[in-house]
């Protein structure tokens, strides 16, 4: 197990070695906290742009369905005549200059493996940058748009918002609910109560704190033509091996078994590189990724593999509570 795999484990199963990281996570929370007041102060360098900007965000390390939900709040805000654009960090990129446009024919070794399969899935404007701000910036100065979604941010305090998301894994929670490095958590559990939503996802109802939203898969693309097919494609009892480079892996080697096939797993770190001869398995078997891994894979994809798309579903009292704070904010 790679030293990162046992890290989770500990934050989220327990260890008591976690207690010797306790002086290192009470600096962390001191720095953390110290920056959150001086933007509640209104101290430093914070831009606040023309229109309003949601952020989008976790509170822990570890993916928890981000790129997905951004991808449905897209569509849902288009419907309803908005004309929205992201901005991300674009984690790994490396553009010749910052901030930098993402477009669909770019690379995910230029602008990142996440904003490319935002850009490729939705044509969205989307602007990359660490400094969020910066990008908010660069982005409202090419595009007429109406809000801006923030892919992730929750922690980029020179950036104002007029709506904060924070998405959580339900079967994980919050783990130990420390902070770094004893703990998964970015900021102290008590962030949680100054943000406007939580959403669990994988959760199958609404909790008292929160919305339920899951990820359902919709159909299998094949890598080297783009062609979408049924999940019925592979039959039930179907080896596969399952490649996933993401925050938490085990969710997609999950979602994998609840379609009934049989996943050879193989986790990666997140937002890993890849090349043909690491995913040379054997024996030889149909491979299954995530989207995002798939965006970094084409060039040299076998004739064999394939993505397996998801598309997020809001609980119905999200999406109502959704359109209303729109309302409030696009009067």
């Amino acid at each position: 197990m790679a030293f990162t795999d046992r890290l989770l484990d500990a934050w989220y199963n327990g260890h008591p070695a976690l207690t010797l990281l306790r002086p290192l996570e009470a600096l962390y929370r001191r720095v953390v906290q110290g920056k959150r007041a001086r933007f509640l102060a209104g101290e430093g360098d914070i831009y606040r742009a023309p229109v309003p900007v949601l952020v989008v965000g976790n509170i822990t390390i570890g993916g928890t369905g981000k790129t997905p939900l951004i991808l449905w709040m897209i569509e849902h805000c288009r419907q309803r005549g908005l004309r929205v654009g992201v901005v991300s960090r674009g984690y790994g990129a490396k553009p010749s200059s910052l901030p930098w446009r993402v477009l669909p024919e770019q690379s995910a070794a230029e602008v990142g493996d996440e904003p490319l399969l935002i850009v490729q899935r939705s044509g969205v404007p989307l602007m990359i940058d660490p400094d969020r701000s910066s990008a908010v910036r660069a982005l409202l100065a090419a595009e007429p748009l109406d809000l801006i979604l923030c892919d992730d941010g929750l922690q980029h305090y020179r950036l104002a918002r007029d709506l904060e998301l924070v998405l959580i894994d339900a079967a994980r929670g919050l783990g130990n609910r420390r902070c770094l490095p004893a703990g998964p958590l970015r900021e102290p559990v008590e962030r949680l109560n100054s943000v406007d939503a939580l959403l669990y996802n994988g959760a199958t109802a609404d909790r008292e704190d929160g919305f339920a939203f899951t990820l359902k898969p919709s159909a299998l693309v094949h890598l080297r033509s783009g062609e979408r097919l049924a999940l019925e494609h592979f039959p039930a009892g179907q080896a596969v091996h399952a490649v996933a480079g993401i925050g938490n892996p085990q969710r997609f080697f999950k979602t994998l078994e609840g379609l009934h096939w049989r996943p050879v797993a193989h986790a990666f770190a997140d937002h890993a590189e890849f090349s043909a001869q690491a995913l040379a398995f054997s024996p030889s078997l149909p491979v299954v990724m995530t989207e995002k891994d798939a965006v970094k894979c084409r060039a040299f994809a076998a004739n064999d593999w394939f993505y397996l798309a998801v598309d997020a579903v809001p609980s119905a009292t999200f999406i109502a509570w959704f359109d209303q704070q729109l309302l409030r904010l696009l009067p």
